[in-house]
């Protein structure tokens, strides 16, 4: 199959689509993509492709059609602005781009906004194929859990383009069972909908390495116990739950909070620590590339993942709980719902409510004093569950079955 994947955001951004290509592509198929130009996290474009995009025009044996776009910037007027300007660049630029392209169906990656599926679905009708939609995020429900936005008008407006976006799909997967359900009540068809998780990164079990390769930003000690956060700060993120629990145990120098990533919420991370005078808890190192983050893992005792506490955010699995399974190493969860259902089900951690940072910190404490045996086991447990739950070839494999039944059926054959 020929097969046209639209994203905002792709590679040389640090996105789960990536994975995607040489997937697909081991599988015989002819993958193409139809994207923006790279500027997320840092709301600036990437210094490397403005110097030579064609560098940036290919991905492993994927075409790669990048449409112009305003950068998402660092305030929110400006991340409206950049959100429109793929819908509008997209749905015109785009299909001049794609002019000699015939593809046999179109794949949707949506993280966030939603409105990535209108040129999606634009394109659709223009070519004659099915589109097929990936909801890793739940719109308008988030808007109203992170933006803030009490508008009805406006609301009611965004509910219009999601059902829009989903009735002009074949098929809407949903990333967590609770997603599923959400999603019908924006699609008059629901038996579209259904349900397909993500997988982990292509990380391996990092405490099974004889040798592991330590990160040198990190300084080693045996003695401490190291908390490890990876990933998007943001407000979805919670990171004052996390500033809370870290100044309740601020007088436990061993234990460490090392955060590796970055977002909207990452200056205002450091200014809290230096104002609370937590500098000695935290070690704040800002993003790395994916191949880098094994190497980060194999100094943490434990992995944080958190989501603050809203109905919303309990209907949803972080994408980084997968890989975290991965990794060999338990988890500490402070968030609600799938995720937390997640943890106890696999006996990987310990799971805590959303936003409660005293059982943070007694979390942290608890587990800083189990056994390296007891923690080890924790670890395999979660590497269990993932290969049964999240396992890589078993979801590409279901992918590509949902990709044959909807040419199928689209063309009635």
């Amino acid at each position: 199959m020929k097969i046209l994947i639209v994203s905002q955001y792709f590679w040389p951004e640090n996105f789960r689509i990536n994975d995607f290509i040489p997937e697909l592509i081991g599988k015989g198929h002819e993958v193409f993509i139809l994207t923006a130009k790279p500027n997320y996290p840092s709301g600036k474009f990437f210094s490397e492709y403005t110097k030579n995009p064609v560098l940036f025009s290919n991905y492993k044996g994927a075409n790669i059609f990048r449409v112009p776009i305003i950068s998402r910037g660092k305030n929110p007027f400006q991340l409206l602005l950049n959100y429109l300007s793929f819908v509008i660049s997209g749905s015109i630029i785009g299909p001049w781009k794609l002019r000699r392209l015939k593809p046999d169906l179109i794949f949707v990656y949506e993280p966030s906004p939603v409105t990535v599926g209108i040129p999606a679905v634009f394109i659709g009708k223009l070519k004659k194929v099915p589109v097929i939609f990936w909801a890793l995020d739940l719109w308008p429900e988030t808007l109203q859990a992170v933006g803030g936005i009490k508008s009805k008008s406006v609301l009611w407006l965004i509910e219009k383009i999601v059902r829009f976006i989903y009735n002009n799909c074949v098929l809407v997967l949903g990333q967590s069972k609770s997603f599923v359900k959400s999603i019908q009540t924006h699609c008059d068809y629901p038996d579209r909908v259904k349900y397909f998780p993500s997988w982990a990164e292509n990380l391996h079990d990092i405490k099974s390495l004889s040798k592991p390769i330590y990160a040198p930003e990190i300084k080693r000690n045996d003695e401490c116990f190291n908390i490890l956060f990876a990933g998007n700060i943001a407000d979805a993120q919670d990171m004052p739950a996390i500033v809370n629990a870290a100044s309740l145990l601020r007088d436990n120098m061993l234990i460490k909070w090392i955060i590796v990533g970055d977002g909207r919420r990452f200056e205002w991370l450091k200014s809290e620590i230096k104002k609370r005078k937590l500098e000695k808890n935290f070690l704040i190192l800002g993003r790395f590339p994916l191949e880098r983050m094994p190497s980060f893992f194999a100094h943490a005792d434990a992995l944080l993942v958190s989501l603050k506490k809203d109905p919303v955010f309990s209907l949803t699995i972080p994408a980084k709980l997968q890989t975290y399974l991965m990794t060999g190493i338990p988890i500490i969860g402070m968030l609600d719902g799938e995720g937390s259902k997640i943890i106890e089900e696999s006996n990987s951690g310990i799971s805590i409510p959303a936003s409660d940072s005293s059982s943070l910190a007694d979390a942290v404490k608890k587990m800083s004093m189990l056994s390296s045996k007891n923690l080890e086991q924790l670890g395999q447990n979660g590497i269990t569950y993932s290969q049964k739950e999240f396992d890589r070839v078993m979801l590409m494999d279901r992918l590509e079955n949902f990709f044959k039944s909807a040419v199928k059926n689209y063309n009635g054959t």
